[in-house]
């Protein structure tokens, strides 16, 4: 191993600064797994109007310098939060200060300033980063404007990069009118490199400019070279997948511990179980159900059609016509969210839709639920199954991306295994995984902390996915240097 590795985590988010999603988490703890194994590893995140003051205490000012986009010019100024992970801020209110992270119109003009000013803040950091670890279509342009411009540098010239993606649905596709904007010669779109069906896409950028392309399971890597799951981005990754790979991602064990966590009621172990059942009886005393010894389903997602709402909403009544509770947790699309509010109200005391996220409420549905339910369409790694496995709550999944990487079927002959899977993305398959399930939940006490135990005893903490990307990193370095 490297003993001197440097390497510069760019995202466009960060736990436990800001985060929407799974890519927040990522980027929150991959890093401190990163430190553990001795790589100098810093993040840079854009200082987004969110991130609450408490989390900015003990922020230095580094310096600021202006960024030259088409014909604006605007200033970034540059914070670091020091610490075993030193966090860089790329601060601008014209761009960042605002309530939401993306989704604005000017979304391509934003995030191509961050892109540019990540290259311009090098200059006055302590280290060289051996490597930019860039996530998302957010990050697109780095890769973009490092070969194009930078590297023409000496500076810049021996930096390699890898791109990650999270989630190929979000593609970050433009205008046209974006190449004026970005400033970089217009052949980048005429070769190929960025243009997308007359658009400029910042995903692309990543897949065709990144020495390394990564994402975050196995069986996504996979997937995402065909049609169905790459949104017309298959040929692409084909034509590159001798630089794709696919590396799990991992989860922080020592925030996720049941043994520990004061937000939940009470502790428990794999060897020590009674504060899993104290905890359920807790979670239906708060929600309001019956607190009885019944299976309690738990649901913590966003509301969209990826996640498997759409099928999970055709056959909901006839999940509730076994002897089960339900319990949601998550926001998302209008449609989905009236429908799990009419389903508390048709289920009193057996359903509880919870439109809106609360962090302690969601460890308490790991630790109180006994089984948690993740039919998605597609998943590219997937962290709430990872979440539930932890907290000795067994899945029940769609066998697609990392969910069928994760999780392995329970066996009640082999006694192996630590959940449920199906595989046709419909009601039916719910139902009969989740019956499955229900088997091994009434064959009794026995038959089931087996499972539960099986689950707690999954290894996806950060140590192994560290290490595989340690030397995902070290394979780009040319040895001479």
């Amino acid at each position: 191993m490297n003993p001197n590795l440097k390497v510069l985590i760019v995202a466009s988010e960060s736990a436990p600064y800001v985060k929407s999603g799974g890519l927040g988490d990522v980027v929150g703890s991959l890093p401190k797994a990163l430190k553990e194994q001795g790589v100098d590893v810093r993040v840079v995140i854009p200082r987004h109007m969110s991130i609450k003051n408490s989390e900015m205490e003990g922020v230095e000012f580094l310096g600021e310098f202006d960024v030259h986009l088409s014909w604006r010019t605007q200033k970034a100024k540059v914070l670091v939060k020091r610490g075993d992970v030193p966090v860089y801020f790329i601060e601008n209110d014209f761009y960042f200060g605002r309530g939401g992270l993306y989704g604005y119109g000017d979304d391509n003009e934003r995030f191509a300033f961050f892109g540019k000013a990540v290259l311009d803040m090098m200059s006055m950091l302590d280290f060289y980063p051996d490597v930019l670890h860039c996530n998302d279509w957010q990050t697109g342009p780095v890769c973009l404007y490092l070969n194009e411009i930078y590297k023409k540098m000496v500076y810049y010239s021996k930096i390699k990069t890898v791109f990650t993606i999270h989630n190929l649905q979000y593609q970050g596709n433009f205008d046209k009118s974006t190449m004026e904007l970005l400033g970089v010669p217009y052949y980048c779109y005429e070769n190929g490199k960025v243009e997308f069906f007359g658009s400029v896409s910042f995903m692309k950028m990543g897949l065709m400019y990144a020495d390394h392309i990564s994402t975050v399971s196995g069986t996504y890597a996979e997937e995402i070279q065909t049609w169905e799951y790459a949104y017309g981005m298959d040929g692409i990754l084909r034509s590159r997948n001798h630089v794709l790979s696919g590396i799990v991602n991992g989860i922080d064990y020592t925030t996720n511990n049941p043994e520990t966590d004061k937000r939940l009621p009470y502790s428990y172990t794999a060897k020590k179980l009674d504060g899993k059942a104290k905890n359920k009886l807790a979670l239906q005393e708060r929600l309001g159900l019956e607190q009885r010894d019944v299976p309690v389903i738990g649901m913590i997602t966003r509301l969209a059609d990826q996640k498997g709402i759409d099928i999970l909403s055709y056959v909901f009544d006839e999940l509730m016509q076994r002897d089960v509770q339900f319990v949601l947790l998550g926001t998302g699309e209008s449609r989905f969210e009236y429908f799990f509010r009419e389903m508390q109200n048709r289920y009193p005391h057996r359903v509880s839709a919870n439109i809106f996220f609360d962090e302690a409420l969601a460890q308490q549905i790991y630790a109180g639920s006994d089984l948690f339910m993740m039919p998605s369409r597609f998943e590219p790694c997937g962290l709430g199954q990872m979440f539930s496995l932890r907290h000795g709550t067994v899945p029940i999944v769609r066998k697609t991306g990392g969910l069928a990487d994760t999780i392995q079927p329970y066996s009640m002959e082999t006694k192996e295994g630590n959940g449920f899977l199906f595989e046709n993305y419909d009601g039916g398959g719910i139902l009969w995984a989740t019956d499955q399930a229900l088997e091994v939940y009434w064959n009794g006490k026995e038959e089931w902390n087996q499972v539960v135990v099986n689950a707690m005893n999954s290894d996806y903490s950060w140590s192994s996915s560290a290490l595989e990307y340690i030397k995902l990193y070290e394979s780009l370095l040319d040895p001479a240097e």
